[in-house]
């Protein structure tokens, strides 16, 4: 997509304006010159989740789980913890506990670039 293609669709009235990960500045303003107003997004509820780690298993070795079963994943105890907001990478963390209830600490945030980036895999 090349600047002229992003600029006729972000003036255009109901399109959707695409920008591509060079074209987006640290302040929040897009390339095209227009400042980002994010008061119209403010209030809208997202997913936050906290991933722990992973791993893959067999269905076989799925239906055998019990209470007490124990399944290694594939993070070290002693790597951040990811923080994804509906699904996309935000920050790293460390778990925490606060009044008797888990939380994150915050050790690393995502650059809106590394976002951008991470989208497109």
């Amino acid at each position: 997509m090349n600047e002229e293609t992003t600029k006729d669709s972000a003036s255009k009235p109901g399109a959707a304006a695409n920008y591509a990960p060079d074209q987006l500045q640290d302040n929040g303003a897009s390339a095209a010159g227009g400042e980002v107003n994010l008061d119209l997004v403010l209030d809208i509820p997202v997913s936050v989740s906290l991933r722990v780690g992973s791993t893959d298993i067999a269905i076989r070795d799925l239906v055998k789980l019990v209470e007490g079963s124990v399944i290694a994943l594939d993070r070290e105890a002693t790597e951040p913890m990811d923080l994804l907001v509906n699904g996309t990478l935000i920050a790293r963390g460390e778990i925490v506990v606060v009044d008797g209830r888990f939380g994150v600490r915050l050790t690393d945030v995502v650059s809106p670039l590394e976002r951008i980036e991470t989208l497109s895999q």
